[in-house]
């Protein structure tokens, strides 16, 4: 089975947020909104995801990217 991947880092950059801020606008901790920067949770809320958007005028699509698993590759 493939997996998603977060580019919310690549967002950032191009519309030179810092993760302070977007933390701030979104309404949500540095520490949280690093993990999901940093590929590092399992679930998001579609109210973050909305939020985060908003925030970025971007769509979901701009941050989440489906990679398919390698052959041979397992979780």
């Amino acid at each position: 089975m493939g997996r998603i991947i977060l580019r919310l880092d690549r967002m950032m950059v191009e519309r030179k947020m810092s993760l302070g801020e977007l933390a701030q606008r979104v309404g949500i901790s540095n520490v949280n909104l690093s993990k999901i920067k940093n590929n590092k949770v399992t679930a998001v809320r579609f109210s973050t995801l909305a939020a985060i958007c908003e925030a970025l005028e971007c769509t979901p699509g701009d941050i989440l990217e489906y990679q398919k698993e390698e052959a041979g590759e397992e979780n």
